[in-house]
């Protein structure tokens, strides 16, 4: 089989590998279609402090299970499926808290094993979620990246007495943006981002109102609209964000972040505690693929409208770079296999 293989950082190539066989309480997929995330690209360029080399990328992925190992249902040969890339002990305190996206034996697929940007990949087969036939096979690839927004969501709690403010206006926080407004309903949703053209795309998947912070004060715009926001989401995930939102959300407000920068952001108990704010943080997705399938299955969130190209795996590297050097125009890309 072919597959795409980070060998070190900045040396991508497509190699022959054998056809991998399901162990015990997995299956096989055969692969389709794949989704490039920024943290495909961070493995290629050395950035990511979790990637082992070799490795082979690619955590977003849909499929059919074209063979079972010992004590997985032969009925599920065939199956259209994507993959959760998370993949837990399922005894530690996290585990047994309904958070293995924590799991203090975390592998993900892709990251810390290989990943889905292959002809052929094996998973746990509870990590195989069956897709509808309703699901097309392009938004079912879309699957995983909303499993983020629901993560992050389902902490949070939004409803229809929320003002939102989503900073950032990439992949992460339009997926974000279309789960407030289509799933939560949430009163108003405003977005901050520094590309007038990705600010196009967060009014197209469901804000009210955008604002280009580039030469601006946030707060200081904000405060003279008269928005004091009641849940904000770092989806831009700089450093500089979380103080900021301190200061400007309203009490009794929630922030969730998502970021992994190592910088250090400087942040004051008063700030916090005066307004009684309730920090979140979220990382990948904890069982979260039936709740997106669901949405995605009653038409509350619109995978298509975020994506913007489609190669075919053997052009990886120009649809790395495309997704890595466009950020105007480029959101989400597939890769077919």
């Amino acid at each position: 089989m072919k597959s795409v293989v980070i060998q070190q950082p900045e040396v991508l190539v497509i190699e022959e590998r054998p056809v991998p066989q399901p162990q015990a309480g997995e299956v096989r997929l055969r692969v389709e279609s794949a989704g490039i995330c920024g943290s495909d690209v961070h493995i290629y360029r050395g950035h990511n402090p979790f990637a082992k080399y070799p490795r082979v990328i690619g955590h977003e992925f849909f499929g059919r299970i074209d063979a079972v190992g010992e004590g997985v249902d032969a009925s599920r040969v065939g199956q259209r499926v994507v993959g959760d890339p998370v993949v837990s002990c399922g005894h530690c305190y996290p585990c047994l808290v309904g958070r293995p996206n924590v799991c203090t034996s975390l592998q993900v697929i892709g990251v810390h094993r290989d990943g889905g940007f292959s002809e052929y990949i094996t998973l746990p087969a509870k990590n195989a979620h069956v897709v509808p036939d309703s699901i097309p096979d392009r938004e079912a690839t879309m699957i995983e990246p909303f499993t983020i927004a629901a993560n992050i969501c389902s902490q949070m709690n939004p409803g229809p007495l929320d003002v939102a403010l989503v900073y950032g206006a990439g992949p992460m926080g339009l997926t974000s943006i279309q789960a407030l407004r289509g799933v939560y309903g949430v009163k108003e949703i405003i977005v901050a981002d520094r590309i007038n053209e990705r600010l196009a795309m967060a009014k197209e998947n469901g804000a009210d109102r955008v604002i280009n912070n580039t030469d601006i004060d946030l707060t200081t715009e904000l405060a003279k609209l008269g928005i004091r926001p009641t849940l904000i989401i770092d989806a831009a995930c700089h450093p500089s964000i979380l103080p900021e939102a301190i200061g400007l959300a309203s009490p009794a407000a929630r922030i969730g972040i998502m970021g992994f920068s190592s910088d250090p952001c400087v942040i004051n108990q008063q700030g916090i505690t005066s307004k009684e704010l309730t920090i979140y943080s979220s990382r990948l997705n904890s069982n979260r693929f039936p709740m997106v399938i669901d949405w995605m299955n009653s038409k509350k969130i619109h995978p298509e409208k975020l994506i913007t190209h489609q190669f075919d795996y053997t052009q990886v590297v120009e649809a790395m770079e495309i997704f890595e050097k466009d950020p105007k125009f480029c959101c989400k890309v597939l890769l077919k296999f």
